[in-house]
């Protein structure tokens, strides 16, 4: 059934994303419930775990956040959580190193996916979340691009009135940070 349900649930995921690529992003309509981002977390974690272990690697967490509850929508943060550590996957060539930390901000929490893969250029960080931009990958030929998984969740960022940023080098992987407030303000 494991099996089932990863294809099943990726099936899930393509959907959803098409249909957040036709939407825009004051189209949202979240449904708004207290949300434990460390149990989002564990859940894509254990989602994703095995195609990492198939490889040979491991996803390492470091939650610290000490208050990691936030107001949102359970569904598109999980997924939103599940395209970065998809795509930590996915851009490591070899057997993945991927690190996922947690740690409180002012206002909210902070969670930060990091990968030792390909890594990539300034050029690129600068499109990353535009809708259907492609990394140019080189020689990593089974990959589909980060195409629309990064403006997804940078769209899912800005309607919980948080931020995603990136700092990559070529060569030397990638390290993403989402922003999430606690609170939501103003009219929802």
């Amino acid at each position: 059934t494991s099996l089932l349900s990863e294809h099943l649930r990726s099936r899930q995921q393509v959907e959803k994303v098409l249909q957040m690529a036709q939407m825009d992003q004051r189209d949202f309509e979240l449904k708004i419930s207290r949300v434990d981002m460390h149990e989002v977390i564990r859940q894509a974690v254990e989602h994703l775990s095995l195609q990492v272990q198939r490889r040979e690697g491991h996803i390492d967490m470091q939650l610290d956040a000490g208050r990691h509850i936030v107001e949102g929508d359970q569904t598109h943060l999980s997924n939103a959580i599940y395209n970065l550590l998809d795509n930590a996957n996915k851009y490591s060539e070899h057997a993945p190193e991927i690190r996922v930390c947690t740690v409180n901000r002012a206002g909210g929490i902070e969670i930060v996916v990091e990968d030792k893969g390909i890594g990539m250029s300034k050029e690129d960080q600068k499109h990353i979340f535009d809708k259907f931009y492609r990394v140019h990958t080189g020689n990593v030929h089974d990959v589909k691009g980060f195409g629309l998984g990064l403006s997804y969740v940078k769209a899912i960022a800005t309607a919980h009135q948080g931020s995603i940023d990136v700092k990559s080098e070529p060569g030397k992987g990638s390290k993403f940070f989402l922003f999430l407030p606690a609170t939501q303000k103003g009219p929802k």
